[in-house]
């Protein structure tokens, strides 16, 4: 017999999905008739799976240790403590932008993953866990039923700010702001050209999976998903923009795209983008890939847990290599 209690990061979920968690090589089937039968109760009484777990529930598995050693993955979960604290450690000190009780957000450098590509990668998400670890935050056993996870994804090439959820309620808050359009998200790029007003730009993007592209289409059609895009520009150098962007919607390549299909394609950008005016910048400022960063956020008005992040405006200091464009361009 396991007793088990609901802390605070693993609060809000439904037991049947703590249940996978835990006894994560368990199946549906047996879960449920464990359920049934009262081999697995909720607070010392019968339940069905649906429960949403607070804090200080206990759940109690009336199983022999073989049973939950077959099913819960116990020494993969202690292996696994040891792959994170290693990404901590390769990653390094990434600049934290801000830190709570439930929320951290990361000012990510060009060239890391936020999400693992392939088993091999090193990711913002492996970072996190080993952070939290380092810190004690988060222990090794917590691990079996609670995995703190990056919130919004950036391409690897592309810098600037992720949320992380540090807390199952920073995860599910967080994630419930980026899907409601309520978290406002803005970038800073250069692209080819002169914009000379503040506009917009929408459509429909509809996804290449095989190819990693995507393709803007004017009407609505199956599979499409509608995008827009603000935007405006803040210096001009001749044949060079420096723009901020609002990302309405948050789709995958959506600035790159747009910005491409208003014919000022972003600086470095050499799937979306224009070679020759690409190559111009490679040789002489070294952009290899496109120069895109997240660059502020602004928060609505929040309360209770997160009242301390109610009306929140983050930022986040370009690369080095904007800098060095703006210098040598002005000259």
């Amino acid at each position: 017999m396991v007793e088990l209690e609901i802390k605070e990061k693993e609060a809000g979920q439904r037991l049947d999905k703590y249940l996978h968690k835990y006894l994560k090589e368990a199946g549906n089937g047996f879960l449920y008739k464990m359920l049934r039968k009262k081999n697995i109760t909720l607070n010392g009484k019968k339940a069905e799976g649906s429960e949403k777990l607070c804090e200080g529930d206990r759940v109690t598995l009336f199983l022999s240790d073989e049973t939950i050693m077959k099913f819960g993955g116990r020494l993969s979960a202690a292996e696994g403590a040891g792959e994170y604290r290693k990404a901590y450690e390769s990653l390094g000190d990434l600049g934290i932008v801000f830190e709570n009780h439930h929320v951290l957000v990361l000012n990510k450098p060009s060239g890391v993953l936020t999400q693992k590509a392939g088993a091999g990668d090193v990711s913002l998400n492996e970072w996190l866990v080993g952070y939290l670890l380092e810190t004690g935050e988060l222990t090794e056993s917590e691990l079996h039923t609670f995995h703190p996870s990056v919130c919004n994804r950036l391409d690897r090439n592309t810098s600037g700010m992720v949320i992380c959820g540090k807390t199952l309620a920073g995860s599910q808050t967080m994630g419930m702001l980026l899907r409601d359009k309520g978290l406002r998200k803005f970038y800073r790029l250069y692209v080819k050209g002169r914009v000379e007003e503040a506009s917009f730009a929408e459509g429909y993007l509809v996804k290449d999976e095989a190819a990693n592209r995507v393709k803007l289409t004017g009407a609505a059609q199956e599979g499409a998903s509608y995008i827009r895009t603000n935007y405006k520009p803040l210096r001009h150098y001749g044949n060079l923009t420096l723009l901020e962007a609002e990302l309405v919607t948050g789709k995958t390549h959506q600035i790159r795209l747009h910005l491409s299909g208003t014919g000022h394609p972003v600086l470095g950008d050499y799937k979306y983008g224009d070679k020759e005016f690409n190559d111009t910048y490679r040789k002489k400022y070294g952009v290899k890939s496109q120069l895109l960063h997240a660059c502020r956020l602004e928060f609505p008005e929040m309360d209770g847990a997160f009242s301390d992040m109610s009306g929140l405006v983050l930022t986040a200091g370009e690369p080095d290599l904007f800098a060095q464009i703006d210098k040598g361009e002005r000259d």
